[in-house]
């Protein structure tokens, strides 16, 4: 691996101990010839996430593992990766494993391959493996998104994204970002795209979220994000004289 990565992998975890090794392999095999960096971010786990993690450096020397001294939300621990990455371009995956891996890096060199503008490939998920109560929520939530924000996402809950490292760190921070990336890096002026991605059936551990969790947060971080786009004030390009 040379000095800078062309990748830079984030993945949040918390309470994922039985799912990350597995994931971490499951990423080193998929980037595989590419010149990447992988990096675990766990989030104040309560259980032995980070010790498996660090053990596993030593089978998979690309392996970074970053932690949280408390547990601060996903959000806060995909910009941990982030801050932290050499790579301008970030690919970020789920870390309960439900993001199929061997997708990544068809995003990744997607984004690298297109124009400076295009700052975002989202996955979408395709056959959802979810209960039918969370595939309703999740398809109710993304129409009202979508109609609201015109982001042009159909699923900014799949955690499988390849974005511009450059382009994120000039997003606002509010936790949950992560749900609302497309709709700012739009109104940054930037370009998004789309692509289908597979999804998985969780193997261990239990998802850190409810419906109603998901409710509560989403209404008060939609009208903020409503707000951003309010204010915002394209300039159309910058010229140096």
């Amino acid at each position: 691996m040379t000095a800078t990565p062309d990748f830079s992998i984030v993945v949040p975890v918390f309470d994922e101990g039985e799912a990350a090794p597995k994931l971490a392999r499951e990423i080193a095999t998929a980037f595989a010839g590419d010149n990447y960096e992988m990096i675990f971010v766990d989030d104040a786990s309560r259980d032995d996430t980070k010790a498996r993690l660090i053990a596993l450096k030593a089978e998979i020397p690309r392996l970074r593992v970053l932690s949280h001294q408390k547990n601060s939300g996903q959000s806060r621990a995909v910009r941990t990766g982030v801050l932290a990455a050499r790579a301008p371009i970030i690919v970020t995956l789920d870390g309960d494993g439900q993001n199929d891996p061997a997708d990544a890096p068809r995003l990744a060199k997607a984004l690298l391959a297109g124009p400076r503008t295009l700052a975002l490939v989202g996955g979408e998920r395709v056959k959802r493996q979810d209960s039918s109560a969370k595939r309703f929520a999740s398809k109710f939530g993304n129409g009202v998104r979508k109609r609201l924000l015109k982001d042009t996402a159909n699923d900014t809950g799949c955690g499988l994204k390849a974005f511009r490292r450059e382009a994120f760190l000039r997003l606002p921070y509010f936790d949950h970002i992560h749900r609302y990336i497309p709709a700012l890096m739009l109104r940054e002026g930037y370009e998004v795209s789309f692509q289908p991605v597979n999804h998985r059936h969780r193997e261990s551990g239990v998802s850190k979220y409810t419906n109603f969790g998901r409710l509560k947060a989403s209404i008060s971080d939609l009208l903020g994000v409503m707000w951003l786009q309010s204010r915002a004030r394209d300039p159309q390009g910058v010229e140096e004289a």
